[in-house]
């Protein structure tokens, strides 16, 4: 699949078998909330998040009982058999927890810094440096991430003060977009500087809205090749951080920017941290970049469908997909690309059904108790009684059997 305009050229760098930038698939990744000194929760959370499909995931070391149970955490995620690499991120002390903590430093998968909160005036570039070469004498790539909330001051101070000399000074955000490209970039330079290859760095800018972020990455991706992390800082909880941040992912990533991203919604009390990774997931296959999952079209309903049969269906299917497809996934290459419509009357519905691999047009009020299936685009059967889900889920198996053929099995060809 191809994005909206070619990707971005970047350098590919290698977290730990992962692959980020170069071309390669755009990589999605997650963050734990749980306290990572309680080892045994965070790596049930890690599993989960690897298990829900992220590629890469994200910890806070912030003290030293965090940064002593890094190492007993990554062996505790891969006694579960999970092998998804595990990053690092620090604040104001990464530079001593690394430095004390050399087990956690090679347990770690790659390093997060943020140049706002590595230490104050001439310390900044010291701890910098620190962290820096405990990377590259770990062999381990390093995430310059650049926040609006906690911009390095000094920069930030420094381009205010030219702006207000300039005759006609910009406005103030205008200031803060170039700041946080200046800060990226010129910690990069500090970075290679030190000693750290160039494809050993991923940089990220994160700000809060929409338009601020597309700004800011567009400035990013022209300033050079680094791979960038995408993604809204404090997107904000349920339908308003689910929008914003398929919004602002959206926009860069048709303009082929963005190697990897995280969807950083916050969950409802108690709730499911995996949705930020189901988002990511359905950001990237709604705009054809990535597939993840079987896509389930169906309408959304009107005055022809009072019954709420079909939406009943739908979720129930959309559901089989998801939970069939650890299984599917192992023995049925491909089946990701699977395209399914649960259609709620004539109007649209064997239209639909038809442009879909396998749909099911359900009858509208008042229409005739039937179902056709349609399979390739041509009518395959009609469905009736109190069992037509189930012998759907059915039809669904038979044709993820004959449609993504187990290895050595035959090939499928269109009846």
């Amino acid at each position: 699949m191809e994005t909206f305009r070619p990707r971005r050229a970047s350098a590919a760098v290698d977290v730990d078998g992962v692959l980020v930038g170069g071309g390669h698939p755009i990589v999605v990744q997650s963050m734990t909330n749980t306290d990572t000194a309680d080892a045994d929760a965070t790596a049930l959370q890690v599993a989960r998040l690897a298990n829900a499909g992220s590629e890469l995931v994200r910890i806070t070391v912030n003290t030293e009982a965090a940064a002593a149970a890094v190492p007993e955490i990554v062996r505790k995620v891969h006694g579960l058999g999970v092998a998804v690499p595990i990053v690092g991120d620090f604040h104001y002390n990464g530079h001593k927890l690394l430095a004390e903590y050399p087990e956690t430093a090679r347990a770690l998968a790659k390093y997060r810094i943020n140049p706002g909160n590595v230490g104050p005036g001439r310390h900044h570039d010291d701890h910098f440096s620190t962290i820096v070469r405990i990377a590259i004498d770990n062999g381990k790539p390093v995430r310059i991430g650049v926040n609006w909330g906690s911009l390095d001051q000094a920069v930030l101070a420094e381009l205010m003060d030219a702006n207000a000399r300039l005759a006609e000074p910009r406005d103030s955000r205008e200031v803060m977009i170039e700041a946080m490209v200046e800060s990226a970039i010129r910690s990069a330079e500090l970075a290679e500087s030190t000693g750290l290859a160039h494809d050993r760095i991923i940089l990220s800018a994160k700000v809060s809205g929409v338009r601020d972020l597309v700004e800011v990455y567009r400035r990013l991706a022209a300033r050079g090749d680094y791979a960038l992390h995408l993604g809204l800082t404090e997107a904000g909880m349920g339908m308003k951080g689910t929008v914003a941040s398929t919004a602002g992912l959206s926009l860069l990533l048709a303009e082929g920017i963005g190697d990897t991203i995280r969807v950083s919604i916050t969950p409802q009390p108690g709730g499911d941290r995996t949705e930020e990774v189901a988002v990511a997931q359905q950001v990237l296959q709604s705009l054809g970049i990535r597939s993840f999952l079987p896509q389930v079209s169906s309408c959304p309903g009107c005055g022809r469908t009072t019954s709420t049969y079909f939406q009943e269906l739908a979720s129930d299917i959309q559901t089989y997909l998801r939970d069939q497809m650890p299984v599917w996934r192992e023995g049925h290459p491909g089946v990701e690309e699977l395209r399914v419509a649960v259609m709620g009357c004539v109007v649209n519905g064997p239209g639909e059904s038809k442009h879909a691999d396998i749909g099911i047009s359900l009858p509208g009020t008042f229409e005739d108790p039937v179902a056709p299936v349609f399979v390739d685009g041509a009518l395959d059967r009609t469905l009736r009684g109190d069992h037509i889900a189930d012998e759907f889920k059915a039809l669904l198996d038979g044709y993820v059997e004959r449609r993504f053929p187990r290895a050595g099995a035959a090939t499928w060809r269109n009846s």
